[in-house]
């Protein structure tokens, strides 16, 4: 698991450091609040008076459509599924194999949540609302809108995938402890998923602070 993890840390590490180094290399009249990220400064008239910037900033809805505030409750959602995996640990590690099926439930649900939310806001972004020029010439936000769109939906969508990966594991294990299989010497495959998990949530609070706060 920790092998596995290591590649995983720079799978993520490859990620985020390419939107730095994007997001640093951007022109500086990359966007604007009044026309479309990729438009030529060219047709831009020279007297207009246009607000110009490298990267959207957070909370400027002229060229910024995320929504902090949602994901904020999102990631504490995520964050309280890491104590959960902590109480379920615990919990079998003391031979309390009831709570240990309740608190994996917990974080199972906890994870289809913040999946649920994640969901909710990929679509509100692709098809249900429309945005200010600033934004997307079509007035949604989409991977091929512009640079930014493309690295915010590469970099959710693999946590997202990541996620949905942990539900399932966590699943297989929550089935497990509901057949009887772990006690308290015999528990290493809860604490490994829950390695994972903890790990997963961590990403997430790098993703959320790099893409949608700075």
């Amino acid at each position: 698991m920790w092998l596995f993890l290591a590649t995983e840390v720079m799978f993520f590490t490859g990620l985020i450091g390419s939107y730095i180094v994007l997001r640093a290399g951007s022109s500086p009249t990359a966007f604007s609040d009044k026309y479309a990220p990729t438009t030529p400064l060219s047709m831009i008239p020279p007297d207009e008076k246009v607000n110009f910037y490298q990267w959207p900033k957070p909370y400027d809805t002229a060229t910024n459509p995320l929504d902090i505030d949602l994901t904020a409750i999102n990631t504490f959602v995520l964050i309280c599924s890491s104590v959960t995996m902590v109480l379920a640990l615990n919990a079998i590690k003391l031979g309390r194999p009831r709570e240990l099926r309740i608190f994996l439930l917990l974080t199972v649900l906890i994870g289809c949540c913040f999946l649920a939310i994640q969901a909710y806001e990929y679509t509100h972004l692709m098809f249900f609302h429309h945005f200010p020029i600033g934004v997307s010439a079509d007035g949604h936000f989409r991977p091929s809108t512009s640079l930014f769109g493309s690295c915010f939906f590469t970099m959710t969508g693999f946590h997202g995938a990541h996620v949905t990966g942990g539900v399932i594991l966590l699943t297989c294990i929550l089935i497990q402890a509901c057949l009887g299989t772990y006690t308290p010497t015999h528990h290493s495959p809860v604490e490994l998923a829950g390695l994972y998990w903890h790990f997963v949530d961590l990403v997430w609070i790098i993703l959320f602070t790099v893409v949608y706060l700075i």
